[in-house]
């Protein structure tokens, strides 16, 4: 299949481009598209047989509900069998936004976008081409990251179609998502609401507006709990070099660990702050991504440096963790996914794994 590719213009309508790409929605295929958040691979969420698409260009197990996106507000009514006090009041405060909420649904949406739930995730972006987008198909759209399934999320159109050129139809191309992490998705169908995968919308922001809300268990990668959430299933975020992601006062020490490896001949990955890297001399062996001390620009810039090392290959990178706060959380969760829960902790002078003294 060709791909189609449209660069989009910013401060424009680009309207040309979107009615173009919403033609092969309309066909029954896929379009990757921009979002605040990463780039979502798209088709018409009401079509099964396009829906499927998506799974098989993502490689990506059908039993994982997908998020359907629409472009105003009154879109949600058909999708739904009504919404309580707490989803109205999420739509109110942060809609269009980085946030999705999950509903009871109507007997429009297929089990091919809800897996078979009772239940559907819906999401109504703020970026104008997602909503023009969108608008021009005429129809929900179901769609979740447009990388193959594993892979981290792609927040610029060079990486989507690194990953499904000749596999969709097209991609629309506007530029990187300033976000970068992926929305925040909120079970609204118990009484007390449930973030099941943190996102651009904080916990605290959530609490502010909603009181209580609880989080998934499941997002620290408790066996006992399954997450119930869109792309939280399996393995996710996770470039081929093993991550070991250290958290807490081990995080003061991946510096050293990086001496280390790169003593012993190893190609070393490092990802961390300003103050770390500063610790770390230049090295033909080290590949070391740098985000600062601003964690939005490490949430802006997570998955592209997570990517890169697929280009560079170290034999492993050490991440270095950051406070939970905010953004933090869904920063955190993403790369404890992406380590594939590999975390290193400092405990009584010694950095430990699994109960076991880490070594590099």
């Amino acid at each position: 299949m060709k791909t189609c590719y449209w660069k989009l213009v910013e401060n424009s309508d680009n309207a040309l481009a979107h009615k173009e790409a919403a033609e092969f929605i309309k066909a029954g295929e896929c379009v990757a598209f921009p979002t605040e958040t990463v780039y979502g691979l798209g088709a018409d969420g009401l079509n099964a047989e396009a829906v499927k698409k998506i799974f098989e260009a993502k490689g990506r197990p059908n039993d994982n509900p997908l998020i359907l996106h629409i472009s105003k507000k009154e879109d949600i009514d058909q999708l739904t069998t009504g919404l309580n006090n707490n989803a109205k009041a999420i739509m109110e405060h942060f809609m269009p936004g980085p946030i999705t909420i999950v509903i009871n649904k109507s007997d429009i949406v297929p089990d091919a976008v809800s897996a078979g739930l009772p239940t559907v995730a819906v999401r109504w972006p703020a970026h104008k081409d997602a909503q023009d987008f969108i608008r021009a198909c005429g129809c929900p759209i179901a769609a979740p990251s447009a990388n193959i399934s594993g892979r981290p999320s792609p927040t610029n159109a060079q990486d989507v179609m690194e990953d499904m050129n000749g596999k969709i139809a097209g991609v629309l191309d506007g530029g990187s998502c300033n976000i970068g992490v992926e929305s925040t998705i909120v079970d609204t169908t118990e009484a007390v609401p449930m973030i099941l995968r943190p996102g651009g919308i904080t916990y605290e922001q959530l609490t502010e507006v909603l009181g209580v809300v609880e989080i998934d268990p499941a997002l620290h990668g408790d066996p006992n709990f399954k997450p119930k959430a869109p792309g939280m299933k399996y393995r996710h975020y996770a470039p081929k070099s093993p991550v070991y992601l250290f958290e807490g006062d081990a995080a003061n020490c991946v510096a050293d660990e990086a001496k280390k490896a790169l003593e012993k001949g190893m190609r070393v990955g490092v990802l961390c702050d300003e103050a770390t890297a500063q610790k770390l001399s230049e090295n033909e062996k080290l590949f070391l991504a740098n985000w600062g001390s601003n964690r939005e620009t490490l949430a802006s810039e997570l998955y592209y440096m997570l990517r890169d090392y697929d280009r560079t290959m170290p034999d492993v990178i050490l991440a270095q963790g950051v406070s939970e706060e905010g953004i933090g959380l869904a920063i955190m969760n993403r790369m404890r996914k992406a380590a594939g829960f590999q975390i290193v902790t400092l405990e009584k002078g010694s950095l430990l794994i699994n109960g076991q003294v880490f070594q590099v």
